[in-house]
């Protein structure tokens, strides 16, 4: 039985605190539990090792979850944003609009396809993409807008679809940090347009290490990936080609841990919520930090435990020297020099020079949240 990491202080598993040199309480702690590993034994003794009917099995399992009709699963998260583009044919000489603010994986995946990426800027309160500063770069050669769903958060996609319709442009949903989160309509994130991209690596909800999903509600896509996951190839046995294509395949030895990874799933994100709101709660009164909404009771799953500090560097230090480590926002993607046009985008910068994630994860023991919040509680002495 799975064991419920929001009572325990100390996980039971094989655990992974990960992100530099341990601490005593790491950025992120994950596990994998004996029925993970029970199920990778029991596919080796089937002889099942390459992408077969346990992954199809995990297919399966996250459509159920997710509601959603077809999902192929693949090597990694930005192999996941790779396929769902070439899905739409997306390719050189095309524009993607993909937000500054996230993991440059999501411009990497347009921009390895020969299209051309065009940054937009975030919303000032939230990281997510604005709407307004997209419909503004539209060009007759815009094919793509890639919306993403920073930790859990859910871009307005109702907004995203009217531009989209209007101007026969695709959407491709960057989930990767977005698994079980829902949407204001009550769907999953990333099941409702062309194509939603998740991530199994070691720092999302769900992990097997590496691997990711493309979900979509539409049968066309979805042969398109299923050929183009096994170079092109609609028929495995006649050999029929039918699109460009590759070896985007997943193995059944990572779907083995990710078939108890997603039943794991809820409890997961409830975990992990749990931590966001104890923090929320712990801080509310303290000056110098603010935590980022996530609207958790609304269905959302705070994946991380974000925050903004102006004195971000002082901060963090404080919190090494007591043996608690965090993480840095990433860099706004204009940051890259391939990227880099000379534009600014200042809500992103902003969250790039303050924004911090704070110790989580579905395996952190509840304790170490505790200890964390204590420990920034007393920085306030320290300040004086």
């Amino acid at each position: 039985m799975a064991t419920n990491p929001a009572t325990e202080t100390q996980p039971k598993a094989a655990s992974s605190g990960i992100l530099g040199p341990e601490r005593e309480i790491p950025f992120w702690r994950t596990a994998i539990g004996d029925e993970e590993l029970n199920e990778v034994i029991s596919t080796f003794g089937k002889k099942k090792f390459s992408c077969g009917p346990i992954t199809q099995e995990l297919e399966e399992e996250i459509a159920a979850m997710l509601d959603v009709p077809y999902v192929v699963c693949t090597t990694s998260g930005t192999m996941a944003l790779v396929m769902g583009l070439m899905a739409h044919g997306i390719g050189p000489g095309d524009e993607v609009i993909v937000p500054t603010r996230t993991f440059i994986a999501t411009g990497h995946a347009a921009s390895l396809l020969g299209a051309k990426v065009v940054l937009v800027d975030c919303l000032p309160d939230t990281p997510l993409i604005d709407v307004a500063e997209v419909e503004r770069k539209i060009t007759p050669r815009t094919r793509a807008i890639m919306p993403v769903h920073l930790n859990g958060r859910t871009a307005d996609l109702d907004a995203l679809k009217a531009l989209a319709d209007k101007h026969d442009i695709v959407i491709v949903e960057d989930a990767a940090q977005g698994f079980l989160s829902k949407m204001p309509n009550g769907a999953f994130q990333g099941t409702t347009t062309g194509a939603g991209c998740f991530s199994f690596g070691m720092v999302k909800l769900v992990s097997t290490g590496q691997g990711g999903a493309v979900v979509t509600p539409h049968k066309e896509i979805y042969d398109n990936l299923r050929a183009l996951r096994d170079h092109g190839v609609r028929d495995v046995i006649a050999h029929e080609y039918l699109v460009p294509g590759a070896n985007f395949k997943f193995t059944d030895v990572l779907a083995s841990i990710g078939l108890w990874q997603v039943r794991k799933g809820p409890e997961k994100a409830a975990h992990v919520n749990a931590i966001y709101k104890k923090y929320v709660e712990g801080l509310a009164d303290l000056p110098f930090i603010s935590m980022l909404p996530v609207n958790v009771d609304g269905g959302e799953v705070s994946l991380w435990p974000e925050a903004t500090c102006p004195e971000r560097e002082a901060l963090m230090d404080y919190l090494d020297e007591h043996g608690i480590q965090t993480r840095k926002f990433l860099p706004c993607l204009h940051t890259a020099p391939h990227y880099d046009t000379g534009e600014r985008y200042p809500n992103s910068e902003r969250f790039g020079r303050e924004g911090l994630n704070l110790p989580g994860g579905p395996d952190l023991p509840m304790t170490s949240v505790d200890r964390t919040i204590e420990v920034l509680r007393n920085y306030v002495q320290k300040r004086r």
